[in-house]
């Protein structure tokens, strides 16, 4: 993805919380090196029976993904991203995840969402067009929520 974006400062996370935050990026860094159909479909079928994700659930898994990663921490939105819907699968939820564009500059962007808002971006919400979105099934993991999930054209 490319949109300009400095490093965030990196919170501090305790030790026990680091390992599964190491996994997550490390799985997200091999994911993002897929095609977007391959990335669609991983994600698609990782996220099954997950509940959503609220706001705050998203925001400390972002917050440790970054803590671990300064690759994360900074340019990296496609596997920050990643990782945090992976860490968030962890404990059961799954937030919206996102890839968009924006077409003057053309710039494309990796996000996650949740409670219908982008957790930490430093865009407005509608500033990136998305055309991948991969939201939290319903009660009984066949559906997306909101008719969300498919790719838009």
């Amino acid at each position: 993805m490319s949109v300009d974006f400095t490093h965030q400062p990196r919170p501090r996370l305790p030790l026990r919380h680091r390992p599964a935050a190491l996994v997550a990026v490390g799985i997200a860094h091999l994911i993002a090196r897929q095609s977007p159909l391959r990335i669609q479909t991983v994600l698609t079928h990782v996220r099954r029976g997950a509940r959503p994700a609220t706001a705050v659930q998203a925001k400390a898994a972002r917050d440790a993904v970054i803590a671990v990663s300064l690759s994360c921490a900074g340019e990296g939105c496609l596997p920050r991203s990643i990782a945090t819907a992976l860490l968030c699968r962890t404990h059961g939820v799954w937030p919206t995840w996102r890839t968009g564009v924006h077409i003057h500059p053309f710039t494309a962007h990796a996000w996650v969402e949740a409670d219908g808002h982008p957790i930490d971006e430093p865009h407005p919400p509608g500033y990136y067009i998305p055309n991948i979105t991969i939201a939290p099934c319903d009660d009984q993991g066949k559906r997306p929520i909101s008719g969300r999930g498919r790719r838009r054209r």
